[in-house]
């Protein structure tokens, strides 16, 4: 398992690696979106609790985001990011995929939700929920 502190917009950039040290591939959580993440998990009644990051299949084009509460420990593979709030555990598969990946929350006048803004995608179909690599 990589523990991860999480780096939220407001963070400054680290010094780069030297070449004995390699920095892990991370995910960047906004501090709204980790706001909405740790609300969530109030809400369903599990504080304490995770939220599993991934990608899985399906979808128009390929691929999709996946989100999912997560009651129990990280897997010993797992990346395990720790934003204000909220755990974030993400499997070896999927941080592949999504390494460097900005999570953000919006709202606006067609609704709101979680936007992805991965360096790594390729394509995007048209609803924004489906994406190729």
């Amino acid at each position: 398992m990589v523990v991860v502190n999480a780096m939220v917009d407001s963070a400054p950039v680290p010094p780069p690696p030297s070449a004995a040290q390699a920095t892990p591939a991370t995910v960047i959580v906004t501090p709204r979106a980790a706001k909405v993440m740790q609300d969530q998990l109030i809400k369903r009644g599990t504080p304490g609790a995770a939220i599993r990051f991934g990608i899985r299949g399906g979808g128009c084009t390929g691929y999709s985001y996946m989100f999912q509460y997560e009651d129990g420990p990280p897997r010993a593979s797992d990346t395990v990011l720790e934003v204000p709030g909220v755990r974030v555990y993400i499997d070896p598969k999927s941080m592949r995929l999504v390494k460097n990946t900005k999570i953000d929350f919006e709202t606006g006048m067609r609704g709101h939700g979680f936007r992805f803004d991965n360096p790594n995608v390729s394509n995007a179909c048209g609803c924004g929920e489906s994406i190729t690599f």
